[in-house]
């Protein structure tokens, strides 16, 4: 038998199988989360940090994130408001390599979801430049890095 696929459809990205997200989610800057994490604030408790990175998950990553691939996310975005709901988490940031692509597509599918709950409590929110952005932004951003690796950043 045949194949009905086109060559057009096999080239189709992984998020093209899933809605675009209604919302765009609010940016939050490299400088803020830093300084949450100088006031003491707790990744995991006072807010949750999510790598999207599948493949290209190298180099390090931010202290105290989860590392969820963007690719299998979608579907469990319900589950994962679920957790952060019973934990009274107030704030998710998300992030992949530059938090332009994977980044602000999965903070906004997680916005558009805590609004379809009319949840006010909690934040989506996508970190400026992703972890490329924070590897690169100097010693106080790299020490708070977990598995750092200087060669993969240059």
């Amino acid at each position: 038998m045949a194949s009905t696929t086109t060559p057009a459809e096999k080239e189709k990205p992984w998020h093209a199988a899933y809605p675009p997200p209604v919302l765009s989610a609010a940016v939050i800057k490299r400088e803020e989360l830093l300084g949450w994490v100088n006031e003491g604030k707790v990744a995991g408790r006072d807010y949750v940090l999510v790598d999207l990175r599948r493949v290209d998950y190298e180099g390090g990553t931010i202290s105290g994130s989860i590392n969820l691939p963007a690719q299998s996310l979608y579907e469990s975005i319900p589950s994962l408001y679920t957790l952060f709901l019973t934990a009274k988490v107030a704030k998710v940031i998300w992030y992949c390599g530059s938090s332009r692509g994977r980044g602000t597509r999965a903070a906004g599918w997680f916005a558009d979801y805590i609004k379809s709950q009319n949840d006010s409590s909690m934040e989506s929110l996508v970190l400026e430049g992703g972890v490329r952005g924070w590897a690169q932004a100097g010693e106080e951003y790299v020490k708070e890095m977990t598995g750092y690796e200087a060669e993969v950043w240059k």
